[in-house]
Parts: structure tokens; sequence; C-alpha cells
């Protein structure tokens, strides 16, 4: 899109290549590719060159691709060899800045870089703007400002994509135009996955998936620094029965060690609720995800950021098997990442039993309407006293709770704590 614009903007002939189409094994054909690229631009001149992934031969040579280094030498010598070009300008692109060959990127080359992250908040309203132009949203209840506020981290692909899945949902559902649900039921598919609505789960399943992802929807409401919760759900998407979305309440440039320490204790609330619920011996295999995903953030918080005191302000590459550092500082590091999870646990075990009352409401909810935004359960939460609930005050909460009495008093489920007097539920 920016090689386009600047195609437009210049008003001058735009040449456009791929870098894999100088890349061939004939010995001198991409060499020549080059040399007939830059003479077109020069018969054009004034003219822009744009060469898209160029990491593909201006990657650092080696002895092994003699080939490419020779179209590597050739484009060199196109950009600032003895022959002029001073009315061509070439614009390169790639994923892989660290890959290029130096003597590419030295002055007089490509001495100008352009990073282009994803788009802030405003970027991605006005490129959602963009692509909504092309799709009729006569409803008009479609809030740019708010989806762009919850798509943080979007790719303007990710944007387009979205805007796409919103049209095909629509025109599925027999509807004339895109609406607000269209596009939040679009961007949910994106960040959590597609539902798996035909998979066939058991109750028990259910309910101790409710328990799991309430343990980290309520460690996550109640641990200073976490990311506020987006949308909880119990219907499988993807590999998982269900997980808990949490959004950033603003675009992020940089994470805090809190921040980083909140999210350590949401890793292992699932885990927590499961073990407070069920007990030890009934835990099952579904916090692997979330114990991988903690021990990784633990292992860049000691290795990489410098937040353990134990190894101080250093990084170390724990992957290379042992080559830069000292075996004591191997199980050092392994006794702080230890440390960390140990730490997360006790406050996610503080949290769910403290508000073990709260972890049965949310439970008890997710298990009857099996997804629940962030303001359904901040709701639903304000609604639990710290001594007991009622069916009545769940039910204005939650109208879905009609026949929670019904499911309350069945014997199956017997991990719904039954409430000494008759109509309370914790």
């Amino acid at each position: 899109m920016l090689a386009r614009a600047v195609a437009g903007e210049a008003g001058v002939p735009f040449f456009f290549k791929s870098g894999s189409e100088f890349d061939e094994r004939w010995y001198g054909l991409g060499a020549k590719r080059v040399r007939d690229l830059f003479a077109a631009a020069r018969k054009r001149s004034p003219s822009i060159i744009f060469i898209d992934e160029i990491d593909a031969i201006g990657g650092s040579r080696n002895e092994d691709q003699k080939w490419m280094r020779m179209t590597l030498n050739q484009l060199l010598v196109e950009l600032d060899g003895f022959r002029q070009n001073d009315n061509i300008i070439v614009i390169a692109a790639t994923n892989f800045p660290e890959s290029l060959d130096k003597a590419l990127v030295r002055p007089g080359r490509f001495d100008r870089k352009v990073v282009v992250p994803n788009p802030d908040v405003e970027g991605r309203r006005q490129i959602l703007e963009s692509y909504m132009s092309k799709v009729d949203q006569s409803g008009g209840d479609i809030d740019l400002i708010s989806i762009a506020s919850g798509t943080p981290g979007f790719s303007g692909a990710d944007l387009s994509n979205m805007v796409n899945i919103a049209a095909v949902k629509a025109a599925v559902d027999g509807a004339k135009a895109v609406s607000m649900t269209d596009l939040e039921y679009a961007k949910d598919k994106i960040m959590m996955g597609s539902e798996r609505k035909s998979a066939v789960i058991s109750d028990e399943s259910r309910i101790l998936t409710a328990f799991h992802e309430s343990g980290h929807a309520l460690v996550a409401i109640h641990t200073d620094g976490a990311q506020p919760v987006h949308k909880a759900t119990i219907v499988p998407r993807g590999m998982s029965l269900g997980m808990v979305a949490q959004l950033p309440a603003k675009d992020e440039t940089s994470v805090s060690r809190k921040q980083m320490l909140a999210k350590l204790d949401v890793c292992m609330g699932g885990r927590v609720a499961e073990e407070l619920t069920f007990g030890e011996n009934e835990v099952t295999s579904g916090a692997s995800s979330d114990l991988k995903q903690a021990k990784s953030l633990a292992m860049a918080m000691i290795t990489e950021y410098g937040m353990s005191k134990e190894i101080g302000l250093v990084t170390h590459n724990y992957s290379d098997g042992g080559k830069s550092m000292s075996t004591e500082t191997r199980l050092l590091i392994e006794k702080e990442v230890k440390g960390f999870l140990d730490k997360a646990y006790n406050n996610a075990k503080t949290i769910l039993t403290t508000h073990s009352k709260e972890l049965h409401a949310l439970a008890n909810a997710l298990y009857l309407n099996e997804t629940l935004t962030g303001a359904q359960i901040s709701a639903l939460l304000a609604e639990v006293d710290k001594k007991q609930m009622t069916f009545s005050s769940a039910h204005r909460c939650l109208p879905v709770l009609n026949n929670l009495k019904k499911k309350y008093d069945d014997p199956k489920l017997g991990v719904f704590k039954r409430a000494p007097k008759p109509g309370y539920w914790y």
C-alpha cells in the first residue's frame, strides 16, 4: 500500500519487482535481470524502482550461493557504480533488515531506513474507514473508533481480513448491510479463533472449563497491572476448549515489570481454580499452554529484560546449550524461573480463595451462557454480595440464568455448592 501511495503521489513511472524474481540458479540470469530493470528505468527517468522482499537477493553473502552473489554484486553496482543514476530512486522492503548484507545498507545505497510498525489507534481508524467504504454499512450503528480501540496490535492486513469476515457473516445471515455485531464477530474470530460449535463436549468437561476460565478472568480482574478482560468463553475455539481474551486499555509501546508479573498470575489462575474446586488429584492437562506461556515469559524477564535481582542487569542466551554461560548460572536462572512461577501460583491462589463466591458465580454463569463479555462479567460480580448471592439477583444480572435453579439442584452437577438456605448459591 505504501509503494502504491508513493507511485501515485510521485507522478512518475514506477517499476516493481519482487526479490524472488531475480533469484535463479542459472548462472548470471539474476544479474541480467537487474541490468534490464535499471536500463528500463533509465529510459523512462525520472522514475522509481520498488523491490519487494529484497532480503531474497540482498542477504549476507557466503560461499554456498555464488549465483546469488553475482546478482547482489550487480545490484550494488547499479545503485552507486560508475554509471550515474541521478534520476532514479530505488525503494525496497523487507521484514528481515538484520539479514541484509552490510554493503547494501551503507551510505550511498539504501542509507535511509523507514520503520513501518503496526498502526496506532488513529491509523487503524483511518484504515478501517478506507476498507469500510467498500461495503454497505447503511445500518448506521458502526462505531469505527470503538473497533479501532479494541484492535490493538492489528496490522492493515488484519483489519482488511476483519472487514471481509464481517461482510461474509452479514451475507450468510441475509443482512443487507454490515453491522457492528458483524464486526465484533469478525474481531473475536481473528483474536480467539473460529468457534467449533459442532464439537461434542461432556457436561463434566464444560463445568471444568467454566471454572478454569473463571479462574483466569477473576485473577485478571483482581490483579493490579493485568489487562482488562474483553471476553470469556467456554465455546471451543481452535485447539482450546475455552479462553479468556484480554485487551489493553490503550496502545502499548512497552510492558512494565508489574504488567508481566500480573500476566504470570493470570496464567496460573486456571490451574488454581481447578485445584481449589475439584482437588489436587482432579486437575487436568488443560493448563499446559498456560504453563508454557508463563515459563517463557518468566525466562524472558530474567534472561532478556534484566528483571531478576539474583541474575542482575545482564542478558543471557539460555537456548544455546550452555555455550555462553556456566552451569552455575544456568542453575540460578532455572531457580529464579521457578521462584517467579511459584510466587504467581501463590498470588492466584490467594485471590481465588478470597473471592471463592465470585469464582462459583462466574463459573455457573459461564456454564449456562457459554460466552460473557467483560461488561457482563463486571455486572455479574457487582451483584455478588460478600456473603451471599440470591437467584433473583443473578436473574436480574443475566436473564439467561432462568434455569439456574434446576441445574443447581441436579445431583449430577455436584460441583455447584449448596448453600445453607434454599435460594442461595455460592
